[in-house]
């Protein structure tokens, strides 16, 4: 067996049952190999699209997803999805061939593109440790949560990997940090002394509902989340819904009246936390992660706590309070918020557009949201059931990625409704992609919310020429029957019909809605969201 066989079939036995990619001549027998092992293959029409797949796959899936490039050319073009992972600590590998000859055309420092975006740079270095390093590439993925850049040369991969390193076995699991007895004793005092504390969960707190709903019934906790983990504490009454730059009046309220703020496997960054505007004066602020890196990284914090999120809940369980449970907390829904609908006869505004689509779509649903001036519209407005239902590829704030995020979240969740909410700039630099969800037979509803802007530019540099960032009106629902979608125009609450019939049909095809929004104003995010620049 040649490296490039050995290769392919030790990632797929490491537990990579999933790739996606553009296939070139150097990274052909490497797709096919792993393909041969089990693994299951999707084309995409462009690099960049398929990074962002398998970046949304491995974070709704839990498991670890690989990206299958050519040498040079198909690295450079797949790097912005490679960077939102790698910010993201996505547990993916992308598989590059490599060209070690400097006079090649395909010829770039991958390493150094590697690490230039946050991604772990690994290389087969022989015929005879081709297997093991694979392996290894794999288990630092998932044990290190990194994306990982595994370059394979062509000069080894025509070569025959002896028969005794052939051998391959599954990565395991990962083991939970257990937290030291002081750090947990310090928490269970804070949180006995609160009285108005306020939990806030993220991605590191996925899976962890049960322990923490626990500990807040104990303490007098209300919950929220960071955008990446929505949805965690779904159907929970002491539920504040998103923290930070999506929140609702009433829900930064409530966090702004907490004198303790414990952060769950949640960075607390500046998003998060609204630029420190969500954390009162006087509020002590406690970290816990299994990263001890992580700890204080963005704000200065009191306690810092090292361990799973799971484990140091159930240990710090205290006595019963009633802590910040004194009266019920009231909504703290978006669309509970009134607002004046600046719907006319040919826009719809995108408030009502989301309520709308809220009614309508199942309750079991995946939602994944481009960036952009309309992207808080469908964070805050459509609900989902639980923590994997919104996947929220927003680390590099790259406009794009939104189609392609919706695709691997439809592939990990094959049981729930896809979701893509765009705008018309991402949906048009992503429009490649329109032909993989027809050819993968998704039953997915794209929804563009279409300005004919880059919306966020128009409404932060407003007494400047915008002729850079407006564009005529483009029929995107007759782009997306081009592609073989079924389509409808929504300019009116009445033409969201399409949508009903849609759902109540075969759907057999995706559909996209060309939804024209209002664009007099910038959306309520925006301001904080410049801040960050």
């Amino acid at each position: 067996m040649n490296v490039a066989a050995a290769v392919g079939q030790a990632l797929a036995a490491a537990g990579v049952r999933q790739v996606f990619g553009v296939v070139g001549s150097g990274n052909f027998h490497l797709t096919n190999a792993m393909v041969a092992a089990g693994a299951r293959f999707v084309a995409a029409r462009h690099e960049g699209g398929a990074a962002t797949m398998a970046d949304a796959y491995a974070r709704m899936s839990g498991t670890v997803a690989a990206l299958s490039v050519h040498q040079g050319c198909g690295l450079t073009n797949a790097m912005t999805g490679i960077a939102e992972a790698a910010k993201s600590r996505t547990p993916m590998i992308v598989v590059a061939a490599e060209a070690s000859e400097p006079r090649s055309n395909f010829y770039v420092d991958q390493d150094a593109l590697a690490r230039s975006v946050g991604a772990l740079p690994l290389r087969i270095t022989s015929a005879d440790t081709a297997v093991a390093e694979a392996s290894k590439a794999v288990a630092t993925a998932a044990h290190e949560r990194r994306t990982v850049l595994l370059n394979v040369p062509l000069s080894l991969q025509p070569l025959e990997a002896p028969e005794g390193t052939l051998d391959a076995a599954p990565v395991p699991e990962r083991e939970p940090v257990l937290p030291e007895a002081g750090a947990v004793a310090a928490l269970a005092d804070l949180l006995r002394r609160a009285e108005r504390p306020v939990f806030v969960a993220g991605r590191g707190a996925r899976g962890a509902r049960q322990a923490l709903e626990a500990l807040a019934e104990r303490c007098g906790a209300l919950l929220a989340t960071s955008a990446v983990a929505h949805g965690l504490f779904n159907g929970n009454p002491w539920s504040l819904g998103i923290s930070g730059g999506f929140a609702s009046p009433r829900t930064a309220q409530l966090i702004r009246g907490a004198d303790l703020i414990v952060g769950w496997g949640c960075a607390l960054n500046m998003w998060t936390m609204r630029h420190g505007q969500l954390i009162a004066p006087d509020a002590t602020v406690v970290q816990v992660d299994d990263d001890a890196a992580a700890l204080g990284a963005h704000r200065e914090i009191q306690l810092g706590v090292t361990g799973d999120v799971g484990l140091t809940a159930a240990l710090v369980l205290g006595e019963q309070r009633r802590g910040y449970r004194t009266t019920d907390p009231g909504s703290v829904r978006w669309r509970d918020v009134g607002y004046d609908d600046m719907s006319t006869a040919d826009r719809i505004d995108p408030r009502t557009l989301s309520i709308a689509l809220d009614d309508l779509l199942p309750a079991e649903r995946v939602i994944a949201v481009d960036s952009g001036n309309f992207m808080g519209y469908p964070s805050a407005y459509l609900e989902v059931p639980d923590e994997n239902g919104l996947c929220f590829t927003q680390a590099f704030q790259s406009v794009g990625l939104g189609l392609a995020t919706a695709i691997g979240a439809a592939l990990a969740r094959p049981d729930r409704l896809p979701v893509a909410a765009l705008g018309d700039g991402g949906a048009l630099m992503s429009a490649a992609e329109l032909d993989t969800v027809r050819r993968l037979g998704l039953p997915m509803l794209v929804v563009v919310y279409n300005d004919e802007a880059y919306g966020a530019e128009v409404h932060h540099f407003t007494g400047y020429p915008l002729d850079t960032v407006t564009f005529p009106p483009t029929d995107i629902a007759a782009i997306g029957r081009g592609y073989g979608f079924e389509a409808a125009t929504v300019r009116t609450v009445a033409d969201l019909d399409a949508v009903r019939d849609w759902l109540h049909g075969p759907r057999s095809k995706p559909l996209l809605l060309d939804a024209k929004v209002v664009s007099d104003q910038p959306s309520w995010w925006l301001e904080e969201a410049f801040r960050g620049h």
